[in-house]
């Protein structure tokens, strides 16, 4: 109990602050937390030994959140806007997908990615702020749709993936208009569909805000992990979520 107690208490001294970075040493702080993330903890194939980068990120507002007391950032999004996405030749979402469906929605989509948080402050408080963050900047520059990569642990061969894709898209799946083909499709009929698994706090979080499925997965070898493209309209989103971030 007294342990317990230690950590909320740790929990509520916590003094985070959300924004996006201003300069080039905060994006390669939220570089280096990423690599940290994905590939020292999660195993994936990037290239280098300190900073997951890429070719979107100069075209990125790199939302960050950072804490206080250590004067760290522990948690970070990447956003790339309309116009953004058109300077670079597209979206991530179209090297994984055959995205043509939602082009019309083009100059209204704001695209997010490489969502992560450090191992010590995975909780409420910080995804909470990551999600307040995202809201404010989507409300401020009247953006009206959100997309993004939902990723499942290929761990199991792809098990756990083709069983929450199965369950889910049936609730959530998005009308015809708006569905996705991936370039290199999670071999569904080969995996198992019946495990009973929980999805993972990132997907579980759009889905709850309202979020649609938008077609099968996408096996990712870099990060081997199968990802979902989900699209949320800020219209639909759940009026409790709404009432609470963009206020």
């Amino acid at each position: 109990m007294l342990k317990l107690e230690t950590a909320l208490q740790t929990i509520a001294q916590r003094r985070l602050t959300t924004s996006l970075a201003h300069d080039q040493a905060e994006v390669l702080e939220a570089q280096r937390l990423r690599y940290k993330v994905f590939a020292e903890e999660m195993g994936a194939n990037i290239p280098g030994d300190e900073f997951d980068q890429d070719r979107y990120d100069e075209f990125c507002d790199h939302l960050i959140v950072r804490e206080s007391e250590a004067n760290r950032v522990i948690g970070t999004y990447r956003i790339l806007s309309p116009d953004q996405a058109e300077k670079c030749g597209g979206y991530y979402a179209q090297s994984e997908f055959d995205i043509t469906r939602l082009l019309h929605l083009s100059d209204r989509m704001v695209e997010v990615g490489r969502s992560c948080v450090h191992r010590d402050f995975r909780d409420g408080a910080t995804i909470g702020h990551l999600w307040g963050g995202l809201a404010q900047y989507m409300l401020q520059h009247r953006h009206e749709y959100l997309i993004g990569c939902a990723s499942i642990t290929m761990a199991d061969g792809g098990h756990i993936a083709a069983s929450l894709y199965h369950k889910l898209h049936r609730i959530h799946g998005a009308p015809a208009e708006y569905h996705v083909f991936p370039h290199c499709p999670l071999p569904l009929h080969a995996l198992n569909h019946e495990l009973d698994v929980q999805p993972p706090p990132l997907l579980k979080g759009y889905l709850r805000l309202g979020a649609y499925i938008c077609g099968a997965p996408a096996w990712d070898p870099e990060f081997n992990t199968a990802d979902l493209l989900i699209l949320l309209p800020i219209a639909r989103m759940n009026a409790r979520y709404a009432r609470h971030f963009l206020k």
